[in-house]
């Protein structure tokens, strides 16, 4: 799907469905660098069970237009033009990486349009160090080389998939290759500047999850570990980590789909029972 947001042209994946406002809707958001096709498998199941899936393409990735937002803070208010665009009054939220801060931001700043958080390969802050930041600058491939390294487990760098005949690895830096020669710089240069992240986590009020990958290089799971606390004191969160690197939905992405599966449905069970509750007063 291709929806207007101000001046650009932006792209989002539905699974062939049409955004229906009277269903329950997810949002998926990508990391630095990648594109709505991170979401494959979990998307499309999402879209043919009852749900609105939207993987969003962020402005300058993938097939939406338009120059970088280089703030989270600016992400997070686009995804709220998005949302608002297609009449979505509340949504459940799942960012990997880079994605993970424009999630948490948003539901922090918009807790009524937020009904559940989903955080991967998260932290906060994010910090991206001088040399991979200048790197990225100024030789992107090699710097795409460093990050694909990283994101994958010896596991996942000598495979199998779960698709048949899928190279984990290269389907990575492929992914990576794609995008424009400073996309991974200002991606980065995004999450290292991003210092709202744990105010922001104090500020939600809806069931939250965060999984990691113990494998993970990139946001190593200790990492996450201050936004777990905060969002603990909620009562309604969830810490799941799994055998990975950082690119979790490539190497699990059966087991990720069951998690979020599980999640949503709690979601759903208590809000019809919260509906019940008041049709009875």
């Amino acid at each position: 799907m291709f929806l207007n947001i101000g001046k650009e042209t932006i792209y989002a994946y539905t699974g062939g469905k049409k955004v229906d406002s009277k269903k329950p809707a997810i949002v998926f958001i990508h990391g630095a660098a990648n594109d709505h096709s991170v979401w494959a498998l979990q998307s499309r199941y999402f879209a043919f069970h009852g749900w609105n899936a939207i993987a969003i393409d962020l402005p300058g990735h993938g097939k939406s237009n338009g120059p970088h937002l280089t703030s989270i803070n600016k992400l997070s208010s686009w995804i709220n033009d998005i949302i608002t665009t297609v009449n979505l009054s509340e949504v459940v939220l799942v960012g990997h990486s880079m994605g993970s801060l424009i999630a948490l931001d948003f539901a922090g700043n918009f807790q009524r349009k937020t009904a559940g958080l989903v955080l991967i390969g998260t932290a906060s802050p994010m910090p991206v160090s001088d040399s991979l930041l200048k790197t990225s600058s100024e030789r992107p491939q090699e710097a795409y080389n460093m990050v694909n390294n990283f994101s994958f487990s010896a596991r996942g760098h000598l495979g199998p998939n779960a698709a048949p005949g899928s190279w984990m690895a290269g389907n990575g830096m492929r992914l990576m290759e794609k995008a424009d020669d400073l996309t991974l710089y200002k991606d980065f240069l995004s999450c290292d500047r991003y210092q709202e992240g744990l105010n922001c986590a104090k500020k939600v009020l809806c069931p939250s999850l965060i999984i990691s990958g113990s494998k993970d290089k990139m946001t190593p799971a200790k990492f996450s570990e201050e936004i777990a606390i905060v969002l603990a004191n909620t009562g309604k969160f969830r810490n799941v980590n799994l055998e990975t690197g950082h690119a979790i939905m490539a190497e699990k992405p059966d087991l990720v789909l069951d998690i979020l599966i599980d999640f949503t449905d709690k979601i759903k069970e208590e809000k019809a029972t919260a509906r019940n509750k008041e049709e009875n007063l």
